[in-house]
């Protein structure tokens, strides 16, 4: 049901997180592939509650090989440098 964002409740957490980086009226038109594994690289690399204090990273390393992340270019980014604001594609 593609309105009802209470049954999707994770995917909705990422959407608002994308939000923080392309906020609503910002243009996707200068989007690249580039762009959105930096964003993704961010987002996955944030530890959530819902995942028992664990990033999307960490999960996904159980299940997968290093290859697998190496070939998709996503790699972890520390805590302390995950940034989810607008001038993210600028750093």
């Amino acid at each position: 049901d593609p309105h009802k964002s209470w049954q999707k409740a994770r995917i909705e957490k990422n959407h608002e997180f994308i939000r923080y980086i392309l906020p609503k009226g910002k243009s996707f038109d200068k989007l690249n592939q580039k762009n959105v594994t930096i964003m993704a690289n961010h987002i996955n690399s944030i530890a959530r509650a819902s995942m028992n204090d664990k990033s999307s990273f960490q999960l996904a390393s159980l299940l997968f090989d290093k290859g697998f992340f190496k070939a998709l270019e996503l790699q972890k980014v520390s805590p302390d440098e995950v940034h989810l604001k607008p001038d993210l594609f600028k750093q």
